[in-house]
């Protein structure tokens, strides 16, 4: 259980002074959703719902991916998740003078990889708009993974690559770990009896990465995997969780669909699980990569994994 998954680095140079929040997730995906679809959208000023090509469309594909249909399996999850995931930096910097340079992270899942070109196209757009409250201008100036550079704004071109080899097995990716550490970089929203959790165990947050993972699966990757979730669910109950500590952590974003801020509070810190812990290590693997919870298309619930 492998999804294709790329990670790409995004520098961008600032114009002039800029002035960003401290989570800086939800800027960066707002405006790219603005950028993308002046980009892409043949209909300007058209919802999708109404539109004849958004079956066709990438915008369509990208931001508004229906989710199963009746006739289709896994029919029970009425929201799809985006193909996307837009990982803001860590630093709690708010302030940038001229030519000081942000990086932040941009994950593609599946059929997802081959549009590249157009986030990247997106991104560059975004930088003529502006970004952050003064819409503050900035020059896209390159974009790598895995350290090889694939594209250089200078020059203007996106240099093809070949897919990048498969990482090192990481040295928890034994069968027989039985203690590991989760550190949520960015805010956790897990929803518990339909509630978000301000202390949710591993049971709760395996749950939701293996639905996420399923559906990333079936609807961008087009394959259906063969799991027995019920089964690996109850198992998760068994793990022990250790809070060592966890936290809750606040933020607003502003939508300008619904025109009103919006609460994204989520849990942050690390926590500890033991337990029978083999099963389980591939698909916090990829969790790692692909993010859990809520709001992951603004880079909310990404941890690292780690021993003990």
């Amino acid at each position: 259980m492998n999804l294709p998954a790329h990670r790409y680095q995004f520098r961008i140079l600032p114009l002039e002074e800029t002035r960003l929040p401290e989570y800086k997730g939800s800027t960066f995906r707002g405006g790219f959703g603005h950028a993308f679809k002046k980009v892409v959208c043949t209909f300007k000023g058209k919802e999708c719902d109404d539109c004849l090509l958004r079956h066709r469309c990438v915008y369509s594909y990208v931001f508004e991916t229906p989710p199963p249909a009746a006739s289709e399996p896994m029919t029970k999850y009425s929201r799809a998740p985006h193909p996307f995931i837009i990982e803001p930096p860590l630093d709690k910097k708010t302030g940038y003078s001229p030519g000081e340079a942000i990086t932040f992270g941009l994950v593609l899942i599946g059929r997802a990889i081959d549009y590249l070109p157009y986030f990247i196209y997106s991104f560059d757009e975004l930088g003529k708009i502006g970004i952050g409250m003064r819409k503050a201008k900035y020059r896209l100036d390159r974009v790598e993974r895995e350290g090889e550079i694939l594209y250089e704004g200078s020059r203007g071109v996106l240099k093809p690559s070949a897919p990048p080899p498969a990482p090192p097995a990481p040295i928890y990716g034994s069968q027989s770990v039985n203690t590991l550490s989760l550190r949520f970089l960015t805010p956790l929203r897990i929803v518990s009896n339909g509630e978000l959790s301000s202390a949710p165990d591993f049971q709760s947050i395996f749950r939701t990465l293996l639905h996420r993972i399923s559906l990333l699966s079936y609807l961008h990757c087009g394959v259906e995997l063969d799991l027995d979730s019920s089964g690996l669910i109850e198992r998760a109950g068994q793990v022990v969780t250790e809070y060592m500590p966890l936290r809750w952590h606040d933020w607003e974003r502003w939508s300008a669909r619904q025109e009103t801020k919006m609460k994204m509070g989520g849990v942050m810190g690390r926590m500890a699980i033991s337990g029978v812990l083999g099963e389980f290590l591939p698909y916090l693997r990829q969790g790692e990569l692909l993010h859990v919870g809520k709001g992951t298309a603004f880079g909310l619930g990404w941890y690292e994994m780690g021993i003990g």
